[in-house]
Order: structure tokens, then sequence, then C-alpha cells
């Protein structure tokens, strides 16, 4: 009787453990499908000389997506695949960054840009992110600085949507000055810490008597402000 019992009490067990083993089995045919969908993919849009995804190949990706090569969502990508190279994707990176996504389509891909830009922007995020995005225009071998050119650019694309009154500012400063040729990535993220220190450029007054003295007035402050802050980070690379 016993006997009859105890093997009665396994046989559920076993059925749990083949059904577990069919989803399991179920599980990883369909994820060898996902890689395989998210390699096609990829191949699509391949340089097939280089094995790369190169620039050309992202500007038809963009274009498929719909999305400007110059939007942000572009870079925010490349900083979830971890691209190394500015300009081109490989083939573990594009692995990283659907597989990350859970997108093996284009038109998924695309779904993912306004989640991935929310993950972007959160705060534990973005400071990585500003980081990368300067690392990645570093385009030469042992690079340590960028135009000023592209750096207003940079501005402009990574933190213009969050703080343009400083980005502004910051960018009227660069193009007027002739002391700084490049920027470095000490000063890079220092504007960042600066970005979010208490400074309004256009007060209430400003806004209460349209008054344009004070206007000028604060835009001076605003620019020395910024001078000394940047003659500062400089002195700190230096030393």
């Amino acid at each position: 009787m016993r006997r009859a019992a105890s093997r009665k009490t396994g046989q559920p067990n076993s059925i749990n453990s083949s059904a577990a083993d069919l989803f399991r089995s179920a599980s990883s045919k369909s994820s060898m499908k996902e890689s395989e969908r998210i390699d096609n993919l990829f191949y699509s849009y391949a340089n097939g000389s280089s094995g790369v995804i190169d620039p050309e190949g992202i500007e038809t990706l963009c274009a498929d997506m719909e999305v400007d090569h110059t939007d942000v969502r572009i870079l925010m990508l490349a900083w979830k695949m971890k691209a190394e190279k500015q300009g081109y994707f490989t083939l573990d990176e594009w692995r990283r960054g659907l597989k990350a996504l859970r997108a093996d389509t284009v038109s998924k891909l695309k779904k993912q840009l306004p989640d991935l830009e929310k993950e972007v922007r959160r705060p534990s995020n973005f400071v990585d992110f500003y980081t990368y995005s300067f690392r990645y225009c570093l385009t030469e071998e042992k690079q340590k600085s960028i135009d000023i050119e592209s750096i207003c650019e940079l501005l402009t694309l990574v933190l213009g949507s969050q703080f343009s009154a400083q980005v502004d500012l910051f960018i009227e400063y660069l193009k007027t000055q002739n002391d700084y040729k490049v920027i470095n990535m000490d000063q890079w993220m220092g504007f960042y810490r600066f970005c979010h220190e208490d400074f309004h450029p256009k007060e209430e007054c400003y806004w209460q008597d349209h008054c344009l003295s004070n206007h000028l007035h604060q835009m001076t402050v605003g620019l020395v402000h910024l001078s000394f802050f940047f003659s500062l980070s400089l002195f700190h690379y230096q030393t």
C-alpha cells in the first residue's frame, strides 16, 4: 500500500518536470530564432566588404525607421549597443543592443526608441550617456579633445532639450572667445555639473519689466560665469 502511494505521489512531479523541459526547449528555440532574425537584420545593413554597419548603413537604417540620422536617439542607440567607433556598428554591438531592446525587426526597433530615450534620461543613466557621447566623438587614436564646432553641435544634441539656457550661453561664449580651440573631457563634465547649479540667466525682472538692459546684463553675467568656470576647468586639467 505504501509503495503504491509513493508511486502515485511521484507521478505529478514527473509530469511537472516534463512540462518544464518542454517550456525550456520552446524558450530556447524562440531565443535562437530571435537571435537569427537580429543577425539577419544586421547583415541587411552591413557593408559586404567590411562586415560592419558603416555610416551609409546607419543612414539607411535611419531612413527605414523614419528617423533623422542626427536624432539624439541614434546616439542613444549607439550607447545601448556600447558602440566603440563613431558611425560603425559591429555584429557583437548590434546583438548586445537589439537583444536588450527585444527588437528583431526595424518596426520593433523604431517602437523601442521612445522607451530607450526614457531609459537614458533617468539620472542614474544620463551621466553615463553624457560621458559616452564625448568618448564616442573621439575618432582618432589617442585623441583627448574635440574641436569647438563639434562640441557646440554635441552640446545642442545631448543637453539642448534639458538645459537650453545654459547651453545657448555656453555656445555663444565658445563661438566668440579666441582662447580655446578644443574641449577636453574634464571641461565637458565640468559643464554638466555647471548645468545643475542654481544658475538662471533670465531673471524674473527681465520677464516682468521686459527691460533690454537687464537682459544684456544677465547675458554678460552668464558669460563671465561660464568663462570663469571654463578657465578653472582648464587649470584643473593642466595641473
